[in-house]
């Protein structure tokens, strides 16, 4: 092998860590948010537990955060606003990744 080779082969798996980190995040991020808005809508333990799987299985709908976020808007309804939707949602980012960076 050549040194373009290895290095082609270095960020082709860099590159597949990195998507993978990103998905557990955002998986870690849908369970924290829904565990959350749970948290609102006064589900005991058990329903929390099996409405965070609902968003984070609301995740799988489309590309991106806005069927997490259309879940949870709908979901919740006059208990929170957009604005803290969103907020909670970068919040809970930040947070993923931290917990997933200490695991590893």
């Amino acid at each position: 092998m050549t040194t373009f080779d290895d290095r082609e082969n270095a960020f082709e798996n860099k590159f597949a860590h990195d998507e993978e980190m990103k998905f557990r995040a955002e998986a870690r991020r849908n369970k924290l948010v829904g565990l959350w808005a749970a948290g609102l809508l006064g589900k005991t333990a058990a329903e929390a537990d099996a409405y965070a799987r609902d968003v984070i299985a609301a995740d799988f709908q489309e590309a991106g955060e806005e069927d997490v976020y259309r879940k949870l808007a709908a979901d919740l309804g006059h208990r929170a606003d957009e604005m803290t939707i969103r907020a909670k949602m970068s919040e809970l980012m930040v947070e993923a990744k931290r917990q997933i960076m200490n695991e590893a």
